[in-house]
């Protein structure tokens, strides 16, 4: 019991003393990954004529503004 008491009060220490930039970061990767992966996809389905071209710009659109939402908070300041 004492042992994970210690493991969170460390945990909590490295937490509070991270920058925030660092922290938006950690948040903000993975949002950067799903549009990355979902513009490959549509790299992939724009080979199908007429109708792939449209899944990519959508798939496009979309890692667009993900990357948008992504910005912003890497923009909040901690």
């Amino acid at each position: 019991m004492m042992n994970n008491v210690a493991k969170l009060m460390i945990i909590s220490a490295l937490v509070s003393s991270l920058s925030g930039c660092f922290l938006t970061k950690i948040a903000t990767m993975p949002m950067r990954v799903v549009g990355a992966s979902a513009s490959l996809v549509g790299a992939v389905v724009s080979v199908v004529p007429v109708a792939g071209n449209k899944v990519d710009e959508a798939l496009e659109t979309a890692d667009e503004a993900i990357d948008t939402a992504a910005d912003t908070v890497d923009d909040i300041p901690l």
